[in-house]
């Protein structure tokens, strides 16, 4: 019987969750702008990711789609749409505190 290394369980871990891990990043990048003062850019950023999310919920099977498949596929891509949606009108229409 083989000994299984970290590392195979890692490779295992981002063949079958790599549609999360992409979103996450985008998630990651744009705390990263909020954090850094540029909250509209990381609003837009986020809603990017969430956009993402929803776009490889609707075109991935079932079994590839991994962690993103919460509900059915119908309430998942409408939620993440209506998310990503919602979070592009509040980037692009309100105004950046403290300038004109």
């Amino acid at each position: 019987m083989r000994a299984v290394t970290g590392r195979q369980v890692t490779r295992k871990v981002v063949a079958r969750q790599w549609p999360i891990l992409l979103v996450g990043l985008f998630l990651i990048a744009a705390f990263g702008l909020v954090a850094a003062g540029y909250w509209r850019r990381g609003a837009l950023v986020m809603a990017i990711g969430v956009g993402v999310a929803s776009g490889l919920r609707l075109t991935l099977s079932e079994d590839r789609v991994g962690l993103l498949a919460v509900r059915s596929r119908t309430i998942d891509v409408l939620t993440t749409a209506l998310v990503s949606a919602a979070m592009l009108y509040i980037a692009w229409t309100i105004d950046p505190l403290g300038t004109s």
